[in-house]
């Protein structure tokens, strides 16, 4: 018996360059595009007459990307999942996720040049397009935000056992790469200022939250966020530990006033959580 299954194209990449008079703005984007529905022919038959191939499903995205603006994936993401499901009787749910990197305009004599870049740093803009016949899921996020705090930051009083080695404190470094996904309550939003609202929210609350542990301001930055924020139902957040810890200088005669730190990759602390809107 054949078990859930989906098929589709991912890793579309696009680059869309809009000319104006004067000005040049780019869109880089990467898609990708997966179908649910009544292909079980297809597995046990051999039979592709259900099967729309990947290839027409990367065509599709050059295709309508050259009369969408791109100024916010969502809404580009929301065509072309009502594109596919409204072609295709044997789609049950379409999703299709997106991600967008930065490219800033460079700056020539303090003035930014008409159609030159350079990329922005590790931090994408994400989507998700989730249709079905029953409805629309929309969620956007962000990952690779790498964000730290000097102060105000601590970790005590935790559980410990036998294995234990970990001291307490109440003044350390909090570094991590935020990946951030929200979810909306309704389709018909600004997406592109929504998104850099919530962007500076998180940043803010990160910023000013006395932090006990990383739990505590990720509840803290989502929390915030829905206080903020009605349009938003939900919002996951992942939090990597990227761990600075203080070099021992005694070896050298010094010590370290807290200012000295080896950054590590791994292994690392990784904290999840979601926050919800109640009842």
């Amino acid at each position: 018996m054949l078990g859930e299954n989906s098929y589709g194209k991912s890793g579309i990449r696009l680059v869309k360059v809009s000319r104006r008079e004067g000005r040049h703005d780019v869109r880089d984007v990467t898609v990708g595009v997966r179908f649910e529905g009544n292909f079980e022919a297809a597995h046990r038959a051999g039979d592709n007459s259900n099967i729309l191939p990947t290839d027409t499903m990367k065509n599709t995205v050059y295709a309508l990307a050259s009369d969408h603006p791109l100024e916010e994936i969502e809404s580009f993401g929301l065509q072309l999942a009502e594109h596919f499901l409204s072609s295709n009787t044997a789609i049950s749910r379409v999703s299709i996720e997106l991600s967008q990197r930065t490219w800033d305009r460079i700056t020539v004599e303090g003035v930014p040049h008409p159609h030159a870049f350079s990329r922005g740093g590790a931090e994408t803009a994400t989507a998700r397009v989730t249709q079905g016949r029953p409805g629309t899921r929309i969620e956007s996020g962000l990952e690779g935000l790498r964000i730290l705090k000097s102060a105000q930051s601590a970790f005590s009083g935790f559980r410990r056992d036998r294995y234990t080695t970990l001291q307490e404190t109440d003044d350390r470094i909090f570094a991590t790469a935020v990946t951030a996904w929200w979810l909306y309550r309704r389709p018909n939003i600004p997406f592109a200022s929504l998104r850099d609202s919530v962007r500076r929210t998180l940043l803010e609350t990160f910023a000013r939250h006395q932090s006990a542990s990383v739990q505590h301001t990720a509840h803290a930055m989502g929390e915030a966020v829905l206080a903020r924020y009605p349009e938003v139902e939900e919002i996951r957040l992942s939090l990597p530990n990227k761990h600075h810890l203080p070099v021992d200088l005694s070896p050298f005669g010094l010590k370290n006033q807290n200012e000295i730190f080896v950054p590590t990759e791994e292994p690392y602390g990784l904290i999840e959580a979601t926050v919800k809107r109640g009842p």
